[in-house]
């Protein structure tokens, strides 16, 4: 849902920018023709040298006291260096021309547009306001100010301008289309469908189906959401639309078709983590844990600091382990770049546990306990890493040692299940019968209730997939 960068920055023609107030002298006019006639062709770089000749430089004191004949040069040859990316070095002559010719609303568009590409988001908001003042009824100037409070993530101030501007040119495709997402994005859901749908009769595009199927969405409507989803992705299969289209399967358990679109787009797409991340948790949620482990394995590869790729490698790893080696090498590379990081370092821990028990070698069990102190110095609000410290030490039978940590993650979390019937089975081989039977009631009662660890994998797998989708403003 990716708004676009669509502001709008007027043209030096050469017809506007020769009608100053008062005619230019020959030798100007004919720079200017030429520099103009070389700007239209595309080339700036030669424009931009025949127009230096005519012009002092920005910091010339002279520039403060030039007659309103050389605003079209000020403005094309800032015009040429905006179009080379060289914002910085067209602002100045950019900002002569709105001195030389206050009046010009495109004068104050060019410069708020350049004023915005370097982030000066001040300056710029001043010069498109300036340029609304000069033309109220200008689409271009409604526009811009509206696409400027997207590109700031303001979209409630966003709506009114954009919806300006639509009055204005109805048929604007890029307008309609951003007033649209703004719309979708404030909850006007009913607006929103009404523009998308009369922008498809203009154009059938595999973005305008992708944005119906996330309004449809928003408002609970599934099926025609995923059908949506489908049609954009047939329409144009870019990666996104295919994530989407995957993602939206994949949120609503219908796990086989999930992984049938990840695998057709994983086949397009092979160096995109978020498709290889998606088609692994398609793989985890219908049990197919080898497989997902060997889809996932490959995006920590595609993007080695993506943490919620390592969550679900684990959530595969631990449910059966295969690839142990590779698995244990990722987490210790994840731990290594991120040695601040709570959960790489539980993460490391556990898959040299799990690894090693699997295989039947000699665990670490020291590096295991090191790793998950650390984990837990890190953050001690990390209620697994306790649990897991807690077992190592159950396992020793060291249970002064354990029931301090099976006590905090209850502490933390007090429907975290596992940690009562832990603490109650430390509470019987220490011979406190009734702590222990206190422990495994609250056990039971919270199992009764269903609060079943598919509960919270649902959770996380609707973060991964909002937090994964295409930014709906894209400054």
């Amino acid at each position: 849902m990716a708004v676009r960068d669509q502001i709008l920055v007027a043209s030096c023609l050469l017809c506007a920018t020769l009608a100053t107030g008062q005619k230019a002298p020959p030798s100007l006019q004919r720079i200017l023709q030429s520099a103009q006639a070389e700007y239209t062709a595309g080339h700036p770089t030669q424009a931009a040298a025949q127009l230096e000749t005519a012009l002092p430089k920005p910091s010339d004191p002279a520039l403060q006291h030039l007659d309103p004949q050389y605003f079209p040069l000020e403005e094309l040859l800032g015009l040429c260096y905006a179009s080379m990316s060289q914002d910085a070095r067209a602002i100045p002559y950019l900002e002569a021309a709105t001195h030389l010719k206050p009046q010009a609303e495109e004068a104050h568009t060019n410069l708020a547009a350049s004023l915005l590409r370097l982030g000066r988001t001040g300056p710029a908001l001043e010069q498109f306001h300036n340029a609304l003042a000069l033309a109220p009824q200008d689409y271009t100037a409604n526009h811009n100010l509206g696409e400027f409070y997207i590109q700031t993530s303001k979209i409630a101030e966003a709506v009114p301008l954009l919806e300006k501007a639509q009055q204005l040119k109805p048929n604007a495709y890029d307008n309609g289309y951003d007033l649209a997402t703004a719309d979708l994005m404030v909850g006007r859901y009913a607006p929103a469908h009404h523009i998308v749908q009369s922008l498809l009769q203009q154009k059938n595009s595999g973005e305008l189906h992708d944005l119906e199927a996330q309004i449809d969405e928003k408002e609970g409507k599934y099926v025609d959401a995923v059908n949506e989803f489908e049609t954009a992705a047939h329409l144009d299969p870019s990666e996104n639309n295919l994530f989407d289209w995957g993602s939206e399967l994949l949120l609503h358990r219908t796990y086989d078709p999930a992984i049938e679109v990840f695998r057709a787009a994983a086949q397009r797409y092979p160096d995109s983590p978020r498709i290889m991340i998606g088609l692994g948790i398609s793989l985890y949620a219908r049990g197919l844990y080898e497989d997902a482990v060997t889809s996932l394995l490959a995006a920590t590869d595609l993007d080695p600091k993506e943490p919620r790729c390592y969550l679900f490698l684990s959530k595969a790893y631990y449910s059966k382990q295969s690839h142990t080696q590779d698995v244990i090498q990722r987490f210790q590379r994840y731990a290594g770049m991120e040695p601040n990081n709570a959960l790489a370092q539980y993460y490391y821990a556990m898959s040299l546990w799990k690894g090693s028990q699997t295989e039947g070698a000699t665990v670490d069990m020291q590096k295991v306990e090191t790793l998950l102190l650390r984990s837990i110095a890190l953050d001690d609000k990390l209620t697994d890493a306790h649990f897991q410290l807690g077992n190592l030490y159950a396992d020793r039978h060291d249970y002064k040692q354990s029931v301090p940590q099976y006590l905090r993650v209850i502490e933390l979390d007090p429907k975290f299940a596992d940690a009562h019937y832990r603490l109650g089975t430390d509470y019987t081989r220490m011979g406190e019968k009734d702590h222990a039977q206190a422990e495994f009631a609250v056990y039971q009662k919270l199992r009764s209730e269903h609060l079943a660890t598919s509960d919270k994998e649902g959770d996380e797998l609707q973060q991964f997939v909002y937090t994964s989708k295409a930014p709906t403003n894209n400054p």
